[in-house]
């Protein structure tokens, strides 16, 4: 079975995507390593261990390391899981809180989003505009998916070349876009 990564950040519906892939048949991983300190120094010899117990990947760290993956798994599929950024800076303030992750540290350079909203949504904006241009010349690769404006089997199961079941697709944590703060 292909290998999928999905390179959403941390809410914007990764969860659910895991859920689907799950339901496909894939073996599903994620998150991994999140109060680990050492993804510090080890990060991708960490979890490039995982990459054949597995078939699926979601939220972290897989993110920030679709570059390695690609080099390293050259028949990897990539969904990147989108969000309003809005919507998401929200979210990601509420669910989080105060909270702090070593992961988070990593990738934001601050565990916790209190006080570092405006750093964390700069990041999560630089990661989208990274991703796009990285598989823009091989769209095949990259499926883009906002399960905020309507979550659907078809454009995941045809990315993938699986049937589409007879389920509804899976929300793990539905949020509403009519409360989107502008």
């Amino acid at each position: 079975m292909e290998k999928v990564f999905c390179i959403g950040f941390h809410k914007t519906g990764t969860s659910s995507v895991g859920k689907a892939l799950s339901h496909l048949g894939y073996r599903v991983t994620g998150p991994n390593f999140v109060n680990d300190s050492r993804i510090h120094r080890d990060l991708w010899s960490l979890a490039s261990r995982l990459t054949d117990e597995f078939d699926a990947f979601q939220d972290n760290p897989w993110p920030i390391l679709f570059r390695q993956i690609d080099r390293a798994i050259p028949d990897a599929r990539f969904i990147l899981t989108e969000r309003h950024p809005h919507d998401w800076i929200r979210s990601v303030g509420s669910f989080f809180a105060g909270q702090s992750t070593e992961m988070r540290k990593l990738i934001y350079g601050s565990g916790s989003p209190v006080g570092n909203l405006d750093n964390y949504l700069a990041v999560y904006n630089r990661h989208y505009a990274d991703v796009q241009a990285y598989f823009e010349d091989r769209p095949s690769k990259l499926l883009r998916m906002d399960l905020f404006v309507g979550a659907e089997w078809a454009p995941l199961c045809e990315f993938l070349g699986k049937p589409k079941p007879d389920a509804p697709f899976p929300h793990v944590r539905p949020a509403s876009p009519a409360k989107r703060v502008r």
